[in-house]
């Protein structure tokens, strides 16, 4: 093989024979000025090429650390467009075991369905890759352990990929997590803490553009679609053009409506902002439609979520049920509140926030993880954490009452239906 051709995995593992004996090194496997060495290069997988793939398959395209080996989706038309946009070295994969079986993927992207987040990540780790992850992490509570389990046991690196923990505005609130992060741990706003994720602080749940349908009239499934594949782990239900590629959302066998699809984005800077990282809320209410529909995503205004130390995070969706008007504050404690645009009140807390320590800091690129193996910013354990808010927001909109939570042993206490909801066998013959 050409040494052009040599990939990072190829490099690494002929480094100690190369130290052997005297060698002529052509410059580009050296680096320097103008050459990436390819003990640099990573090569990519992306799983999933339909709307968040195909921005994947553009960002790997636009890395010049980047090669892009594989690229894999049950949709034949989608996958014949990604692969003549990956170039010659790209290959095309209706079966993403295919890509893994391949041995020379550093980073597998798992931009499917939610359904096929934790089947797909544990296989990518059990291949050696590390993974690049969309949101939610997995479909159900139960799930996320076990991709917790698989990434740690073989030594993988794990990215969620969400917008804001790691610098970027606020959704509405015009504002970095940074600065109420030092707000918080300051201790000048006071303790237990209020936190108001909804449509009057600036937050869009968007629960009727992700809303299902019900009694969806069977139509057959496309050739160019493997319907079957593409249900994967999820229950056999009559195909309609509905469930799949954008809307599926709004099906629970697939994902969890408005609040899957924003939830953390939302949540994990709270998570984050008030130092939640390692437990859960114990108590989680929610106000919705009753009873919500057994296979369609329905409409709901509020959850609450309140944490042992009585903490607490208010959802409220403003588009079903009572409405807030503007003017609520975004965080809220005893002795002071901060509004969208960061105002506060009182003032002062603002004009302190200059002087306070910044925060921990933490990896925001994933390039740097994988190269020197450290955890990335949002990795699998506190992804893990803020991935459970959404599921348990969402159990407690499909049970209609109030749930106990045990953040430890991650169960509902004294209630065997949310916890089937919880943790969901999946269909034959796939299984974690």
């Amino acid at each position: 093989m050409s040494s052009k051709g040599v990939t990072r995995r190829q490099f690494l593992g002929r480094s100690l024979a190369a130290t052997a004996a005297f060698t002529i090194v052509p410059r580009h496997v050296l680096g320097g000025p103008g050459y990436t060495p390819p003990s640099d290069i990573l090569t990519h997988a992306v799983i999933g090429v339909g709307s968040m793939g195909s921005g994947h398959v553009g960002m790997v395209l636009g890395d010049k650390q980047a090669k892009l080996l594989a690229v894999c989706d049950v949709d034949a038309k989608r996958l014949e467009k990604a692969v003549e946009r990956g170039g010659k070295d790209c290959k095309g994969y209706r079966d993403f075991r295919e890509v893994l079986d391949r041995g020379d993927i550093d980073i597998a992207h798992i931009a499917t369905p939610p359904h096929w987040h934790a089947p797909i990540s544990i296989a990518a780790a059990d291949a050696g890759c590390d993974v690049y992850c969309e949101k939610p992490m997995t479909r159900t509570i139960a799930e996320g352990q076990h991709v917790i389990d698989a990434i740690q046991r073989n030594g993988r690196v794990f990215r969620l990929n969400t917008w804001f923990r790691l610098g970027s505005n606020l959704y509405g609130l015009g504002i970095p997590a940074k600065p109420l992060k030092k707000l918080v741990s300051s201790g000048l706003l006071g303790w237990p803490l209020t936190v108001r994720v909804s449509s009057a602080t600036g937050f869009n749940w968007k629960i009727k553009m992700w809303s299902g349908r019900p009694n969806l009239k069977p139509e057959p499934a496309p050739e160019h679609l493997d319907y079957d594949f593409w249900l994967g782990p999820a229950p056999v239900k009559p195909y309609h053009p509905h469930r799949t590629h954008g809307s599926f959302r709004g099906y629970w066998d697939y994902d969890g409506g408005g609040l899957a699809d924003m939830g953390q984005h939302y949540l994990d800077p709270v998570q984050y902002i008030l130092g939640k990282d390692d437990t859960s809320p114990v108590a989680i209410e929610a106000v919705a439609q009753w009873p919500q529909h057994p296979d369609a995503v329905g409409l709901w205004n509020r959850v609450e979520m309140t944490y042992a130390d009585g903490c607490r995070l208010i959802l409220e969706s403003g588009e079903w049920g009572e409405k807030k008007t503007e003017g609520e504050p975004y965080l809220e404690g005893p002795k002071g509140k901060v509004f969208r645009g960061f105002v506060t009140d009182p003032p002062e807390l603002k004009d302190a926030v200059d002087g306070l320590p910044d925060p921990e800091p933490m990896i925001s690129d994933f390039k740097v993880s994988v190269l020197t193996r450290q955890k990335f910013g949002l990795n699998e354990v506190n992804g893990n954490r803020s991935n459970m808010l959404v599921h348990l927001a969402n159990v407690a909109i499909r049970t209609g009452r109030k749930l106990r939570f045990d953040p430890v042993a991650q169960r509902f206490i004294g209630d065997e239906e949310a916890n089937r909801l919880a943790d969901q066998p999946m269909r034959a013959p796939w299984h974690l």
